[in-house]
Formats: structure tokens, C-alpha cells, sequence
């Protein structure tokens, strides 16, 4: 005979933060919104080997995580998760792109040898957009570092094109170098103290490993929150599926990915326990997540099969349409309550804790607080990040509004048959996701800045600084219609509706 739950399923808009003590303490500077990302043995006081410093993360679809997104949301202290929806090697190539990007140190990509001609240093200016220019002995970015060319060290219409690079460039013996390890603070105060726009660090052979350019230092204070790996290089998760897992681990892994997750409508599946114990048989130091489940059993599973962390949410996201087209799934409150008690009940056991993600169903920002007060370690958006410039989607006037695109991986125009476990032929395939419009919201920066914000002052509210205390001290009530529409603005005229949600 069927189970049958006693109770309805609830949404996150059916509940509200009943406020805490608030001690002198509890000021939003005290904040910590710092949140583990993969699994570890917690009981034996070990530390998450990935943590994040916002509890946010961007969803694996085409219309929101690409290498710019990626880039964006590091700078914040998020991890986005590029879309597998595309052949191994261009989502490799995006990887490699946000790896090469290295926080206040440039991996060169514009470099020349002396022996060139100035004519070539134009077109490479040109074709980068980079004013400054590394002189290797080899031409590679990585070579015998000879020198450094600026557009400013000579005028093209005043030289002969063909003279050479070595005749205009700043030599080795007048440049001012770091070497390797250098930190980029101690990088910053050579720039100042020498009075130069750039510093080129070095190893012991003087060969090039990055730059630091003035204008990144300043960067780098703008996001004091900048997710970086030991190298200084911005984390960078990507999605994968349960069919070409061997050939596209191996790629990513290589790109410098620095963690994965399994993209699936449901992962409460033998397949997803398959490419974990594939993937960790073949490479045991990637960090690979599962999912999506909306129960205990689901969740106990994915642990148990070695997911690094589990992301709760079937049919909550606003582009999906899988609840309507197959009639599976349950309120996102009530599935991260219930994974969220599981997760906690398996670290008892074993001493284990595998960190859950809640993936779908945030519509206000408040929405957020509330996912993590009821245990989630971390969110995932989609619609929420596309709005953005940062969003790979184009920028349109609709009705006299602007908006961007936003479809669903599992709709016509995503064309991402591979997320689905179940396999049959392509033909007999279904939408399980939309083609839609959102509304354009600016730059990710101030709206990330804002939403946290409002986490921050709700936490302080509930007398809690950090996510684990907020759910430790976290007094929730399920409220009725009435008591939603009574927390709106009512029974007035409302002159300004720019109030973010």
C-alpha cells in the first residue's frame, strides 16, 4: 500500500522568524555567514576542506552559471557551478578561464618576445585589450621574463613599425619583481613604495608567474570576501551528469576544477550511487555533491553513497515545471526541515557531516534566512542570479521594462536530456522547465550585498552570528494567508514599489 504523509508539504512563504534575544554582541559587523561546502568528520574536529564565506551558489544552468557569473560570485564569497549543458571541452575551457583569473595575481595572457616587432605589440594590445605587456624570452607566459612593454613606451605613428620590442621595453635590470609567494599585500606596498602600475612576480630562475597590477589591489579591497584557493586563483565548482562522467571528470579536474555536482531532476537514483563510487575510485580527492532528494531516505543515501554534499528540491524552482508535468515533489520548507534533521541524525552516527544545500523554491530574500535557519548549510539560485549583468543571458525591453532571458535545464531550449537518470530515447523526452523572462536587476555586487545584508540584521534579530546558531536558536512559525497579506504593505496607497524583495 502507498505511504501517505499526514501532513501537507509547506513552502518557505508559509513561515516567519519569531525574534530572539538580541545581546549588545549581536551587531551585523559580528556577523559570520562562513559555511562548510563538503563533507567531513566533524566529531573528530576536523575542518570542511571547502568552505564558502556567503552561504550562496549559482544554479547549473545555461542562463545563469557561466565563467563570468563564476568570476562574479568568487569575488563575493560564493561558488558558481557552471553549466554541464555543453560539450566537455567548452566547459572545461570556462573553468580554466575563472582558474587563470587569479585574484590580484594575473596569470599573463599578453606576452611577446623581445625580438618582435612593435607593429605585433599593437595587435596584441588590440586583440586583449591589455595595455601592459610581458616580454618573455620564449614568447610564453610562463618564460625567461626579459623585460615589460606599455602602450605607453612608444607611439606607433612616431617609429617605424617593424623596430623591436627589446628597443622600447623596460629590461629585466630596471624592472622591480616579486618573487614567489609574495603576499599581495607585500605586492601592493612594492607598487606604492617604487611608484610602478605593475609588479611582476617571479621564481627563482626569473621566470614569470603572474602580475600584480595597482588597479587589482584596489579590486581586491572591494571584495573582502573573495573566495580563493591556496594559489590565489578564484574557486569555481562545475555541473556534471550520470552518463559521460569518466570523460568530463577527468577534463575539469585538469582545468582546475574545484568541485562538482551531479545535475539531475532526482538523485535518489542508482545511477547517481554509480558515478560516485566511480568518480571517487578514480579520483578520491574530487569533491563531487548529489541530488536533488526531498526526504530522509533520500538524503541517507547520497550520504552513504559518498556524496561530498546534498542538494534538497524537486519541482520549488520558479522555471520548473516538473510537479505539474509528473506530479513529484514536495514544498521546499518541508524537504530541507526533514533532510536537514536526517543529515544531522547521520553525523550522530557516524560523526560524518555532510553539508545540504537547499535548491529552489527562494522567491523573497527573507526566503534565504529561513532556509538556513531550518538547517541548510547553503542555498542554490537560479532565478535569482540571472537577473544579473554578470548572467550570461541577454538584456531586453519587454512592455517598456528591461529583463533578461531565463529558461530551464529542462526545457526545449536548454536541450539538457542528460540530467534526467532515466534514459529512453531523446525523442521521448518532455519539458520539465520554461522559457521566461526575468526582471534585470543590476549589478550582482549590490544585489548580493543587499540580500546578505538583510540576512545579516535578520540573524541579529534571532540572536545568532553565525549559521550554525542561527539554527540552533532559531524560533519558526507557520503562518496563515491572513497573517502573510498582513505583512505587506495594506489599506494604503503605496507611492514608491522599487522596495527590493
Amino acid at each position: 500500500m502507498a505511504y501517505f504523509y499526514e501532513e501537507p508539504s509547506h513552502t518557505f512563504g508559509e513561515y516567519l522568524l519569531v525574534p530572539g534575544y538580541t545581546s549588545a554582541d549581536c551587531i551585523p559587523d559580528n556577523v559570520s555567514l562562513r559555511t562548510p561546502v563538503v563533507r567531513f568528520n566533524k566529531k573528530a574536529g576536523e575542518q570542511s576542506p571547502l568552505y564558502m564565506n556567503i552561504p550562496l551558489t549559482s544554479a547549473v544552468m545555461q542562463s545563469v552559471s557561466d565563467d563570468k557569473m563564476a568570476i562574479s560570485l568568487a569575488k563575493e564569497g560564493g561558488i558558481s557551478f557552471i553549466y554541464g549543458s555543453q560539450t566537455i571541452q567548452d566547459q572545461a575551457a570556462m573553468v580554466a578561464r575563472v582558474k587563470s583569473y587569479k585574484a590580484g595575481f594575473v596569470t599573463s595572457d599578453s606576452n611577446i618576445r623581445p625580438d618582435q616587432t612593435l607593429e605585433e605589440v599593437v595587435a596584441l594590445i588590440e586583440k586583449t585589450g591589455h595595455s601592459t605587456i610581458a616580454v618573455t624570452e620564449d614568447g610564453s607566459a610562463h618564460g625567461k621574463l626579459a623585460g615589460i612593454i606599455t602602450e605607453r613606451d612608444f607611439r606607433i605613428d612616431h617609429v617605424p613599425a617593424n623596430s623591436k620590442v627589446s628597443e622600447y621595453m623596460t629590461p629585466f635590470k630596471d624592472l622591480i619583481t616579486g618573487q614567489d609567494g609574495i603576499s599581495l599585500s607585500d605586492a601592493n606596498d612594492l607598487i606604492w613604495a617604487h611608484k610602478v602600475n605593475q609588479l611582476p612576480v617571479i621564481d627563482k630562475n626569473n621566470c614569470l608567474v603572474s602580475m600584480v597590477f595597482r588597479k587589482d589591489f584596489d579590486s581586491h579591497q572591494t571584495y573582502p570576501k573573495e573566495l580563493l584557493d591556496s594559489q590565489h586563483r578564484y574557486i569555481v565548482g562545475a555541473g556534471i551528469n550520470t552518463r559521460d562522467y569518466m570523460e568530463r571528470v577527468p577534463a575539469l579536474l585538469e582545468a582546475g576544477v574545484d568541485i562538482m555536482t551531479l545535475d539531475s531532476s532526482e538523485g535518489f537514483s542508482e545511477w547517481q550511487r554509480k558515478a560516485l563510487n566511480d568518480i571517487h575510485s578514480k579520483w578520491p580527492e574530487a569533491k563531487v555533491g548529489a541530488g536533488n532528494v526531498v526526504d530522509a531516505e533520500g538524503f541517507r543515501f547520497l550520504a552513504e553513497a559518498g556524496a561530498d554534499f546534498v542538494k534538497i528540491g524537486i519541482g520549488g524552482g520558479s522555471i520548473c515545471i516538473t510537479r505539474e508535468q509528473k506530479g513529484i515533489g514536495r514544498g521546499q520548507a518541508t524537504a530541507t526541515i526533514e533532510v536537514a534533521k536526517a543529515r544531522d541524525e547521520y553525523y550522530k552516527e557516524t560523526g560524518i557531516y555532510v553539508p545540504i544545500c537547499s535548491d529552489g523554491g527562494i522567491v523573497h530574500d527573507y526566503h534565504m534566512t529561513l532556509a538556513l535557519a531550518m538547517g541548510a548549510d547553503f542555498i542554490m539560485l537560479g532565478r535569482y542570479f540571472a537577473r544579473f549583468d554578470e548572467s550570461p543571458t541577454n538584456k531586453l525591453i519587454v512592455n517598456g521594462n528591461y529583463v533578461k532571458e531565463y529558461w530551464g535545464e529542462g526545457s526545449n531550449r536548454a536541450r539538457n536530456w542528460q540530467r534526467y537518470d532515466l534514459g529512453g530515447k531523446k525523442g521521448m523526452a518532455f519539458e520539465e522547465g520554461v522559457d521566461s523572462y526575468v526582471p534585470y536587476a543590476g549589478h550582482l555586487h549590490d544585489g548580493v550585498n543587499m540580500s546578505m545584508s538583510k540576512v545579516i540584521h535578520t540573524m541579529c534579530n534571532c540572536g545568532a552570528l553565525t549559521i550554525p546558531e542561527l539554527q540552533e536558536k532559531a524560533k519558526i512559525t507557520l503562518v496563515s494567508s491572513t497573517t502573510i497579506s498582513e505583512g505587506s504593505a495594506h489599506d494604503v496607497v503605496v507611492k514608491n514599489t522599487s522596495i527590493n524583495s
